[in-house]
């Protein structure tokens, strides 16, 4: 046995046995204690191995929030350190080495200079250069609105010609450019959306532009950089080491850097949604504008908004949105200093940053009111959400905020009537990331729960497990099963059962509680949803080996009572060694099946087949 320590944000993790109550908690070390657990018993069957499993992101774990809590924030602490003060990249000038930083932009400390830079910035000048009009409509996601009891308004920056909102920051800043900077060329780093936003800017101002990208970034974004002209390298393995090898180049080469987020002038460009949401929002709507949900990731679009909308409105809330593997700024802001993540969960690698920019920091410590943090299914759910709403796909990142809203709302209740606003920040999606999305999806909005339960090892026990936990008459159904037959041992089966409420889960944990037959709640473990899920499987196990097994791929329809019933028709004559079934949302799925055939029955199994007109043995 070993030791392992899994990350648990915002998990709904319960146990059910036969021997103890229900066990159901928010509280974090009790959630790490049981998937500690869990997982060792799934793999008790591997080796020793102390380095197998180690614990990551040592600093996020340090500080996690429940679903919907807002992080606090200590606006007084290390004011004039000097890791908090910002400076324009290889700045020397001795004026800018004092405690209040780059002297260079002295607006940006004066009251007002943001709301007043925001109103004068040139992002709106590329649609004049031709391309598509750089204001986004904001749309009422009516579905959403009508679940949540809140109108919820979504900020289309996906709609961007380069499907992401950090054209705004990075023309604002060009714009900004002398005609000799300008020849120079530019140079950032990026992995992917700022990337195509400077690439954008330089094309339109006729400027060259140096991408560097590390090897991770996604495909759809290094082509979509190549057709707007970008020049690109990729260099180092993370962004971090991409980032300083622009930084390197920019002072060898004389080259302008141009930062992610760490810009007042990137600020003041990400800041014109802000202008954009106040004004396109309904006269009915504005009056009841509760909060503007935005991600973060550097920082750079939540300090432009929450400064813009904070001079105008101070009333509205301005909540920024992290995931869980990237808590950056919530820690910072709790800590009143900046930190730098040792690792990152780079799923929503959109905001997968490890440190928040400094003049970032500095006005989102001023004017920002909270942190949420949402793990990876919540965000998954609010790109299915979207997607339902809309027919867009979004990345990440890009639904990061609106997963925000759920979690705050559900979180309060009480809250009805208002008006919400999402940034649906982006839509430069890795096609093979749907994959994981569609999996995680289900889970984070509660629609269905992926269980783990201890059965007998003697022959017809997954018969008679399916035909308890999901009996004939229920609306439930089974959305996967996959189960090792382990001889006159105990043994696992992993299944996932369909929801319509959150009844539906208590009533099915209740009843196999009832029969006796431990059962996890596993569906708040992504470890589980990832990788465990596949692990399923292997060489029959016990005293004997199965001379006599065979494997078949069934293929089954899709409906509810479509696995009882297969199992029901193979009935005790059979016994089931292997059971690998996941929903697909096909008319059939293909279902892995592992019988002991004995010696002269295969005629019978063939014909007991055919009587289930519904399934095909292939």
């Amino acid at each position: 046995m070993f030791g392992c320590y899994l990350p648990l944000p915002e998990a709904r993790c319960s146990l059910y046995s036969s021997t103890s109550p229900l066990i159901s908690t928010s509280d974090q070390r009790l959630a790490h204690s049981l998937r500690f657990n869990l997982t060792q018993k799934l793999f008790q069957e591997l080796p020793a191995h102390p380095r197998l499993f180690r614990r990551h992101n040592a600093v996020s774990e340090d500080y996690w929030l429940p679903p919907g809590e807002l992080s606090e924030i200590d606006r007084n602490a290390g004011l004039d350190a000097p890791e908090n003060i910002f400076r324009c990249f290889g700045c020397t000038e001795a004026e800018c080495q004092g405690p209040k930083g780059c002297a260079k932009i002295p607006w940006r400390l004066e009251p007002g200079g943001y709301l007043k830079n925001i109103l004068n910035a040139r992002v709106y000048d590329i649609a004049v250069a031709g391309w598509l009009q750089i204001e986004t409509p904001l749309e009422e996601a009516k579905q959403l609105s009508d679940e949540l009891g809140n109108t919820l308004l979504l900020k289309r920056e996906d709609l961007q010609a380069v499907f992401s909102f950090k054209v705004r920051g990075a023309f604002n800043k060009l714009a900004q450019l002398s005609q000799e900077e300008l020849d120079r060329g530019v140079i950032c780093a990026s992995a992917g959306n700022h990337a195509q936003g400077v690439a954008l800017a330089a094309r339109t101002l006729g400027c060259h532009a140096t991408i560097c990208m590390p090897p991770t970034t996604t495909a759809i974004k290094i082509e979509a950089v190549r057709r707007l002209g970008g020049e690109i390298e990729l260099v180092g393995q993370t962004y971090a080491e991409a980032q300083t090898h622009a930084r390197e180049r920019a002072l060898k080469e004389d080259k302008i850097f141009v930062s992610a987020f760490d810009d007042p002038y990137i600020i003041a460009g990400q800041g014109t949604m802000g202008l954009e949401i106040l004004r396109h929002c309904p006269a009915h709507l504005r009056r009841d504008l509760h909060a503007i949900f935005v991600p973060i990731g550097g920082g750079g679009m939540a300090a432009g908004i929450a400064a813009l909308v904070k001079e105008i409105d101070p009333g509205i809330l301005v909540i920024g949105v992290e995931p869980t593997g990237a808590n950056k700024m919530a820690i910072s802001l709790k800590t009143g200093k900046r930190v730098s993540l040792d690792n990152i969960d780079v799923f929503a690698d959109g905001v997968a940053i490890k440190e928040p920019g400094a003049e970032c920091f500095r006005l989102l410590r001023k004017f920002l009111d909270g942190v949420l943090l949402v793990d990876n299914a919540s965000i998954c759910a609010a790109i299915k959400d979207v997607f339902n709403e809309t027919r867009t796909i979004l990345e990440p990142a890009g639904a990061v905020a609106v997963a925000g809203v759920k979690a705050y709302l559900k979180a309060r209740p009480e809250i009805k009537g208002k008006t919400m606003v999402a940034v649906t920040s982006g839509a430069n999606m890795n096609f093979d990331r749907l994959r994981l999305v569609t999996e995680l999806a289900d889970l984070g909005a509660n629609r269905e729960a992926m269980l783990m339960s201890t059965i007998s090892g003697r022959p017809g026990t997954l018969r008679e497990f399916v035909n308890m936990a999901v009996p004939e008459g229920t609306h439930l159904n089974i959305t996967e099963l996959r189960h090792r037959y382990t001889e006159d041992r105990d043994c696992q089966v992993l299944w996932s059962v369909g929801l319509r409420t959150e009844s539906d889960l208590t009533s099915v944990l209740e009843r196999v509680t009832a029969a006796g037959t431990p059962t996890q709640d596993i569906s708040g473990i992504e470890e589980a949803q990832v990788h465990v899920r596949h692990l399923v499987g292997g060489r029959a196990r016990g005293d004997q080996q199965l001379s006599n097994e065979q494997l078949f791929t069934v293929a089954g329809p899709e409906r509810v009572g479509a696995v009882r019933q297969l199992l029901n028709a193979l009935g005790t004559t059979w016994n089931v060694t292997l059971f690998h079934y996941r929903k697909t949302g096909n008319r059939s799925s293909p279902i892995l099946l592992g019988l002991e055939v004995p010696p002269g029955s295969a005629e019978k199994l063939t014909a007991t087949t055919k009587a289930s007109i519904d399934f095909i043995l292939l």
